[in-house]
Formats: C-alpha cells, sequence, structure tokens
C-alpha cells in the first residue's frame, strides 16, 4: 500500500511539474508592434554613412575612417552593445539569426510590413562583412579596441574623436576559426534570403561565405583571434560554427560538400558533463551554435540523432528531461544566467518555434514548445508587470545601458540624470532570479542591450505575430522634438556689463556631432554712445581668456543703423567642440567691452545684456553661428534658425505601397523615372524624395509611368527596396536593375 500511495504522489507531481498545459490561443500583446520596434533596434547600431531612409534624427554618420590605418574601407556594420566596437563575432551570430527569421517567417515579415527593414540590415552588415573579406585567406574580425572605447561614455558620432580605432586582421599565420566559420555563416544565410530577390548579391555573399569557411577549416585556430578575448571569447571553439555555417551553405545551393562537413563536425561538439550527450542545457547564443545547427541537420537529413538531441534541449527548457529542468523565476521567466537572462529565454523560444513548426516534431511536443515559447516572449513584453523592451508596453526600461542613446556631452552616465533619446525595441537583459529588477543605466547586467540580445526575440515575434496577429504601427519613426544642443551660457563679470564670461556648449544629440566652425555674438544697443557723438569703432573689445586656442573678436560690427544696434562677434573657428567630456563640449570666453573714459554708457539696454540678466545658463540673445549660419538662437530683429521642425519631418512611405502595373504595349526602361531615356543620380533623387513624402507624385510629363518604372524589382511596389536597387546600379555594384535584365 505504502508503495502505490507513492507511485500515486510521483504521478501527480509529475502531472503539475511536468505536464503543460496546452496553450490559450489568445493574443495578450501587440505583437505586430513589438516585432516592428524590435526590427528598429538595428537602425540605432548602425555604423557609418547612413541610408537616406534611416527612420530616426537622432543618430548620425559615425566613424567614417574606420580601416583607414590598413588601407581599406571597413565602414559599416553595427556596433556591438551600448558601446562602438565592431566585434564580429556576435554581429555574425545576430546576422545569421536575423536571416533565420526571414528565412523561416517571410510572409510573416511581409504581412507586417517589416520585410524590407529586414533586409535592409542584412544587407548592410553583410556589405560590411564583405568588406572586412578582401582576399581568401584575410579576414578583419575587429575594428576599435574594446578597453579604449569602453573608457568613454560619449555617443556613436565623436567616439573616434576620442580614441583610435584600429582594425584587427587574421591570416593563415594568425587565424581566428571561430569568427570566420561565423562570418561564413552569416553570409550563407544572407544569400539564401537573397537568392530569389537579388540572385547576383547572394552570389557575391556565398562566395565569400565558402572562402571563409575554407580559411577557418583550413586552420582549425583561433591563435590570431586575441583583441576580443576580454569580452567575446568562444569556450565551444569552432565546430558548431562549421557544422552552422555548412547547414547554412548546403541550403544556400545544395552542395553536398559542405553538408558532409557539417554533419562530420558534430562529433566534435561538447558534451552534456558525465553524459554521452551532446550539450543540451545552455543556449544558442554568439558563442555556442551548435543547437540553431542540430535544428537546420534534423529538418535537412530527418535524422533521430538531431531530433532527440533538440528534443533534449527543448525539453529541458520547457518541461524537463529526465526529471531535470532549468531554473524558473517566480513569474515565468526560464532563468538560464544572470547575464543577458531574457536574450537566452528569448532566443530558444524561437528554437521551439522553428522546431514545432517542422513536421518532423509531434503535435504533442508542438504544443508543449509553443506553450514555452508563448510564455517566454510574453515575459519579455510585460506578463510580470512591466515590460523588458525599451519603448514598448506597459513601464519599459527608461534607461538602457546604451551611450547613444544616453546622449552624454561629458562623458558621465549620470548626466544627464534621464535619457536623451528611446532606444525602441532594445531587449535589455533582464531581472535577477527573483523577478527583480532595478532601472538603472550603471547595471549593465540587467540593463546592458546588445544586436545579439534581440536577435533571437526578432523571429520569436515573428512567430508570434503569425500566430495571433497585431498591428505595428503606421508609419512609425523615431522622430524626436529637438531640445537645446549648440548654445551660449554667460554671466557679467563687472557692475557695468563691460566685462563678459561666456560658455559656448555643444550638447549636441540630434544627432550628436562635432564642430570647427562655431562662433556666437554679443548685440548691443549705442544708442547713447552714438548720440553723443563718440565712434563704435572706439570701442576697445578684447578677448581676456578662453579655452579656445583659436579664439578670437571682432571690432563692433553695424547691424541695425536706424536702431544704432551692433554686435561683435566671439569666433571659435578652427577649435573643435562636441559632446565628448568636460573639456570638449564647453569652451569658454572671456571678453571685455571698454568704452572711451567719459563715454556714456548703458549696457542694460543691450539686447543680448538682457538675456544674460534673464537667463545666465542658456542665453538666447547671444545667437550661435556655424560657418556663419545662424543655428541657435534670435536676433535683435527676431531672426531665428531656419530649421524645419521634427514633427514636420516627412514619414517614410510604408512597405505596401500601391500596386503599380504596366500596359503591355508599353516600353519601360525601369529605373528612368524622369523619363529622359537614362538612368541617372536625378532618379534615384526623385525616388527617394517620392518615398519620403517630399513630393505626393511625380513632377514628369507621365506621372503614373514614372510610378512604374520606379517599381525596379517587379513587386508590384514601390519601396525603398527599388531605391538601392537603383544606388546599387548607379555605383555599379550591380550591372543592371532586375526588370531590365534581358
Amino acid at each position: 500500500m505504502k508503495k502505490i500511495i507513492i507511485t500515486v504522489i510521483v504521478a501527480a507531481v509529475l502531472s503539475t511539474v511536468l505536464i503543460p498545459q496546452l496553450p490559450a490561443y489568445a493574443a495578450d500583446y501587440n505583437y505586430g508592434e513589438a516585432l516592428q520596434k524590435a526590427i528598429m533596434f538595428y537602425e540605432f547600431q548602425m555604423a557609418g554613412k547612413l541610408p537616406d531612409n534611416i527612420r530616426n534624427n537622432w543618430r548620425g554618420d559615425s566613424c567614417l575612417d574606420d580601416g583607414k590605418d590598413v588601407g581599406l574601407d571597413l565602414t559599416g556594420g553595427w556596433f556591438d552593445a551600448g558601446d562602438h566596437v565592431k566585434f564580429n563575432l556576435p554581429m555574425a551570430y545576430t546576422a545569421s539569426m536575423l536571416a533565420w527569421t526571414v528565412y523561416e517567417y517571410k510572409d510573416e515579415l511581409q504581412k507586417s510590413g517589416q520585410l524590407g527593414y529586414m533586409m535592409d540590415q542584412l544587407k548592410w552588415t553583410s556589405d560590411y562583412f564583405i568588406r572586412c573579406h578582401p582576399e581568401k585567406n584575410v579576414y578583419y574580425y575587429q575594428v576599435g579596441n574594446g578597453i579604449a572605447d569602453h573608457n568613454w561614455w560619449v555617443p556613436a558620432e565623436c567616439i573616434d574623436l576620442q580614441v583610435n580605432r584600429p582594425a584587427y586582421k587574421l591570416d593563415k599565420s594568425n587565424p581566428g576559426s571561430t569568427v570566420s566559420a561565423g562570418t561564413a555563416a552569416a553570409l550563407a544565410a544572407t544569400a539564401v534570403v537573397f537568392k530569389d530577390t537579388d540572385p547576383a548579391y547572394a552570389a557575391e555573399c556565398l562566395k565569400h561565405a565558402k572562402d571563409l569557411f575554407d580559411f577557418a577549416e583550413s586552420t582549425m585556430s583561433d591563435a590570431g583571434y586575441i583583441e576580443a578575448l576580454n569580452f567575446y571569447t568562444s569556450n565551444s571553439g569552432w565546430y558548431d560554427e562549421l557544422s552552422w555555417a555548412g547547414a547554412w551553405i548546403y541550403l544556400a545551393d545544395g552542395d553536398q560538400t559542405y553538408l558532409d562537413k557539417a554533419e562530420k563536425y558534430v562529433s566534435n561538439w561538447g558534451l552534456e558533463s558525465q553524459t554521452s550527450f551532446i550539450a543540451y542545457k545552455w543556449g544558442q547564443c554568439w558563442d555556442d551554435v551548435h543547437y540553431g545547427a542540430t535544428i537546420l541537420l534534423a529538418k535537412i537529413t530527418s535524422k533521430s540523432l538531431y531530433k532527440e538531441t533538440i528534443e533534449r534541449h527543448l525539453d529541458y527548457w520547457s518541461i524537463g528531461y529526465n526529471g531535470d529542468r532549468i531554473r524558473y523565476t517566480p513569474k515565468g521567466l526560464a532563468f538560464l544566467t544572470d547575464w543577458g537572462v531574457l536574450r537566452h529565454a528569448t532566443t530558444t523560444a524561437f528554437l521551439a518555434c522553428v522546431y514545432s513548426d517542422w513536421s518532423g516534431c509531434s503535435k504533442e511536443k508542438a504544443n508543449i514548445y509553443m506553450d514555452f515559447a508563448k510564455k517566454q516572449a510574453d515575459y519579455a513584453l510585460g506578463s510580470s508587470g512591466r515590460s523588458y523592451v525599451v519603448g514598448f508596453g506597459v513601464n519599459p526600461p527608461e534607461h538602457p545601458h546604451h551611450r547613444t542613446a544616453h546622449g552624454s556631452w561629458c562623458n558621465s552616465h549620470e548626466v544627464p540624470e534621464y535619457h536623451r533619446h528611446v532606444l525602441y525595441g532594445a531587449l535589455v537583459g533582464g531581472p535577477g532570479p527573483d523577478d527583480s529588477y532595478n532601472d538603472d543605466i550603471g547595471d549593465f547586467i540587467r540593463n546592458e542591450v546588445a544586436c545579439d540580445y534581440n536577435a533571437g526575440i526578432v523571429g520569436l515575434l515573428a512567430k508570434m505575430y503569425g500566430e495571433y496577429g497585431g498591428e505595428p504601427i503606421p508609419n512609425f519613426m523615431a522622430i524626436e522634438e529637438v531640445k537645446e544642443e549648440i548654445y551660449v551660457g554667460a554671466s557679467a563679470n563687472s557692475d557695468n556689463g563691460t566685462s563678459i564670461k561666456a560658455f559656448l556648449y555643444n550638447k549636441s544629440a540630434w544627432p550628436a556631432r562635432s564642430s570647427d566652425k562655431l562662433s556666437f555674438r554679443y548685440f548691443m544697443d549705442l544708442s547713447e554712445y552714438v548720440s553723443a557723438g563718440y565712434n563704435p569703432n572706439d570701442i576697445r573689445i578684447s578677448i581676456v581668456y578662453s579655452a579656445a586656442p583659436t579664439a578670437k573678436i571682432s571690432k563692433p560690427i553695424l547691424y541695425d543703423a536706424s536702431n544704432n544696434i551692433y554686435y561683435c562677434e566671439i569666433d571659435l573657428s578652427g577649435t573643435k567642440i562636441f559632446p565628448g567630456s568636460s573639456i570638449d563640449h564647453q569652451k569658454e570666453a572671456q571678453f571685455n567691452i571698454q568704452p572711451p573714459a567719459g563715454a556714456p554708457w548703458d549696457n542694460t539696454n543691450d539686447f543680448s545684456y538682457q538675456g544674460i540678466m534673464e537667463d545666465s545658463e542658456i542665453v538666447k540673445e547671444m545667437p550661435v553661428y556655424e560657418n556663419g549660419v545662424l543655428i541657435f538662437g534670435v536676433e535683435p530683429n527676431g531672426t531665428v534658425p531656419a530649421t524645419p521642425s521634427p514633427t514636420a519631418t516627412p514619414t517614410v512611405k510604408p512597405s505596401t505601397q500601391p500596386s503599380v502595373k504596366p500596359s503591355p504595349t508599353q516600353d519601360i526602361l525601369y529605373g528612368d523615372i524622369n523619363l529622359d531615356g537614362k538612368i541617372t543620380s536625378t532618379d534615384a533623387t526623385l525616388l527617394k524624395r517620392y518615398l519620403v513624402k517630399f513630393i505626393d507624385e511625380f513632377p514628369t510629363k507621365d506621372p503614373n509611368l514614372s510610378l512604374i518604372a520606379s517599381d525596379v524589382n517587379g513587386d508590384g511596389k514601390v519601396t525603398s527596396t527599388d531605391l538601392t536597387y537603383i544606388k546599387r546600379y548607379l555605383l555599379k555594384i550591380i550591372p543592371e536593375l532586375p526588370r531590365n535584365k534581358s
């Protein structure tokens, strides 16, 4: 009887712990909006010369000299996290995961209007990888020094003003098999998703993928992979990356050789401690991709080894395997490790979705895994009572560990006390094992964000959107109100106001930028002085002290003769002022204005002095000029900077443009938008203006024909993809536009 009772108790416990409830098929969150924002996050991470269709107004061109130290153009790619190093190992992992999302959930991305943005990001980073691979056995695996970079809390647009950004090279004598194979996987996966829409580009990616795979395989060493070791050390070695890359290369062109190699290296994967099983208790990440490779190989070969391996892994994460289960927080988050816990949970949930969709997965297992996946997605989006995705849901993080989003001007994550930008879509590291969370910029364990953190949740959200719906925000853009950026603060150093202490500040953040062409003006009302018969040229004006070595000041310059308004210009041109440190972002200039002895002088009626008396911190009445153009403040006649309001910034048209179909009798040169018989930069400019709604129709003799000619890829819509094709054609990257091919 005792034995029977124990058996019943055990059965009851197992039924409550190991047997899952079937998923409730109802949308708890707007998965479409979450997907949209999770993809947008990558636009905030872009390095280099930004494209015209960027959907925010606070990121600018950055690090345009990357690669110059080695005679190459290594611009582009993504900044890794809240820093500004381009670590190619996690970047390659991220790109391969995003491409996997497109491969599995292309229809969902298309329906949500996000496919074009995903493809743009994949191309952006793949172009960078290709530039990093200038010859067969040479690969630049990192740009920027991690230690030097992390010493500066500055926006991305200013980091290269503070530190050098060396490029680090691998070759036969100094190889790096892990990162080389990882990049091969990224380029091969990109080739898979581009081969139908841009076969020439897919072929280019695949060629580099094979060369990098061969380089990694022929060296089997990470001896040259040194500079990233303090940040991204691969503990799993390179065999998992070789299998991962081999499977993607096979999917790209069916080359059996690479599939055979992918399977060959499975025997080198790590085993779970004290078992003969392939490791199953960790998770897919930049360090270990054998979990993803297992799913690909299972789907390609249907072999029981891979099927059993991945189910053992997903069971451990969901219902438990052999009585052993991953730790869960009280509110339901699968908790692998403190560092980036949500990254691991959402990535494993994405793998669970992909495997559940495969016909080789039983219905019972699919229900279990999908239940697990939805719960992890919902935890990230708010089921615990708060969202962990910036700019989404209830009580989302407001202080992610991210330099550019914070927008400090003085190299401190404590100044300002708030973030100046919303880092939409960024998944933060996540809570502790007890669901506790402190939204603190300095807590890089809980509040770090990174490209690889978002890599899995993008795919997970694509699946959730396909299952449960939700609407992306129409025409969503991260356009923010521009606050004071470059301005003057001043105070009077003497009672009669003839000595002024001024600071020219550059706290720019929309976007952050450096300038060495700044000046400001002090406006004076000389009515009483001139009326008494004194000559303005007799006023002595001088700089007493300036932190800008190039500072100079002008004699009085006439501004308004009828009102005797003059100004002196304090010109700091030649000195770089930028949001970089307490010294870099401000330059002091003390100057004296000394009338002749006995001359009548009333500084209180000076336009600029009145501004000083009203507010010494931001004196709008001491306007700032860049290269002679007014950029801040107000002149005595009311003139203000001719800057359009950010709320008037045109929005990018959604990807679902009206269908355009030519008449069968029309002879069309696609890409010739102005209808002059050739394809030039004028056509690209017209299309850009149309996409961002500067114009509602093309100003040509036949606007409808111009619209038809704009659909250069033949998908029935006019989108940023068409503009990209035209630009690539003009740059001679491709020999012909898709629809003009014979």
